[in-house]
């Protein structure tokens, strides 16, 4: 009685086990990138700023300029108290060895004093230094105490400059800004960027305009590529000609399509913005790229142009599918061309539809290149997509941490697309039309 039990579940590790290396590679190649930006979307990290440029969790040291900057100070003063007299002098004295003992302080720890020379002559030699030298954690207490000595040694010589104690006065904050600018704050920010992002305009604008090319866009590629896939699927002289014409928009590189339409879109001889001006679509050559409306159109105009055979052969594979004895018994019943696409066609390709929005939609939805080339996300931001977006703050900004946000709004936003696909439109594929 217990074989039926022990051959199920010995079924169900088995299936398991077969499905194991696909969760893998999913897990590899699609969660974990996510995973990571979200990550690093929980910090401030700035390529910019050497002290910001990696996750850090605790305070820390740039070692390098530490090691460059406190010689520095430590002359300053010593020059000043050479000059200086009475009160002065003793006050700089203080200061001198109060830096000093500070330095000592930290010095105690092995590692630090250990790379300190290390760091020291090899910036005597004018050699780089390597990155695992170059920063050290400190603890809590180091790094309240470091700060203390700071801010007292910077008020100190701040009173002094202002009674015109100091003979060089403007040099004394800038090398004590220096040491404080080579301690690490920990740049754990939490959701900071995620709170920012909601009241943000400019991220709110970027995802409408975003929707409104996707929604345009695939709606036109799905009736224009209906059309030509219900075309090219009749039998006529020519058809594979006509076949491998079609395909050929799909097949150009999508930058190479985009400098393309830029130039036709051009203000000053562009054909394309040269017809639109002559048929009163628009009432200058100049407008399809100057304006708000102009350059959404004009985007759009390319993106059908390009990607509308792709949706015409997704839909054409579907097509091959149908047989044609439906079509011939429904001639037979008398059923016109009309009611026999909605009728057979289109029932019959809802699920290949399914698919082709799903991919068009999330392939629209992520357009980056083209608009990237033929616009930019000017004027003023009006075609500018979350996608640019993110990429401008990532790479042009260099922050990090603010650009992995946008990227991991970009997933969220790509995930409840195919959720809304699968849920409204896709229990007949689920179910392969059983209806169970």
């Amino acid at each position: 009685m217990n074989r039926p039990t022990n051959m199920s579940l010995s079924e169900k590790q088995m299936g398991y086990l077969l499905i194991f290396p696909a969760l893998l590679i999913i897990l590899v190649i699609a969660i974990w990138p996510v995973m990571r930006s979200f990550w690093i979307s929980l910090h401030d990290i700035r390529l910019n700023d050497p002290t910001k440029s990696e996750i850090h969790s605790s305070y820390g040291l740039d070692m390098e300029r530490y090691v460059s900057t406190l010689p520095n100070l430590l002359r300053y003063v010593g020059r000043e108290a050479d000059s200086a007299e009475g009160s002065s002098k003793e006050k700089l004295n203080a200061l001198r060895a109060q830096i000093e003992q500070m330095n000592t302080s930290l010095n105690q720890t092995g590692e630090i004093a250990s790379r300190y020379q290390m760091i020291d002559q090899l910036l005597l030699d004018f050699k780089p230094v390597p990155t695992e030298l170059k920063y050290v954690s400190l603890s809590n207490e180091q790094t309240e105490s470091v700060k203390t000595n700071l801010a007292e040694v910077s008020a100190v010589l701040l009173q002094m400059s202002e009674q015109k104690l100091l003979s060089k006065p403007e040099g004394a904050l800038g090398v004590i800004q220096g040491i404080e600018a080579s301690i690490i704050e920990p740049n754990f920010v939490g959701f900071a960027y995620y709170k920012k992002f909601l009241t943000d305009a400019r991220m709110w604008g970027a995802l409408y305009n975003t929707t409104i090319f996707t929604v345009i866009s695939v709606a036109i590629e799905l009736v224009l590529g209906m059309l030509i896939a219900l075309l090219i699927n009749r039998p006529f002289r020519g058809r594979s000609l006509v076949r491998a014409t079609v395909l050929i928009p799909w097949a150009i590189p999508t930058v190479i399509s985009a400098l393309m339409w830029k130039f036709l879109y051009d203000g000053q001889n562009g054909i394309v913005a040269y017809l639109f001006e002559q048929v009163g679509l628009i009432s200058d050559m100049g407008m399809l790229l100057t304006t708000k409306a102009g350059a959404m159109f004009s985007v759009i105009l390319a993106d059908v142009w390009k990607t509308t055979p792709f949706m015409a052969l997704l839909l054409f594979a579907g097509l091959q599918t149908i047989p044609q004895s439906l079509y011939e018994a429904a001639s037979v019943d008398g059923a016109t061309r009309t009611q026999q696409f909605f009728r057979i066609t289109l029932p019959m390709l809802k699920s290949t539809i399914l698919v082709a929005l799903l991919f068009r939609t999330l392939d629209a939805f992520r357009v980056f290149d083209l608009i990237y080339t033929l616009t930019g996300g000017a004027p003023g931001n009006s075609t500018e997509t979350i996608s640019i977006y993110a990429y401008k703050t990532m790479f042009a900004q260099m922050s990090f941490g603010e650009g992995s946000a946008l990227a991991v709004i970009v997933f969220l936003c790509v995930a409840l697309i195919s959720i809304g696909y699968v849920k409204i439109l896709g229990a007949d594929l689920l179910s392969d039309g059983s209806g169970k």
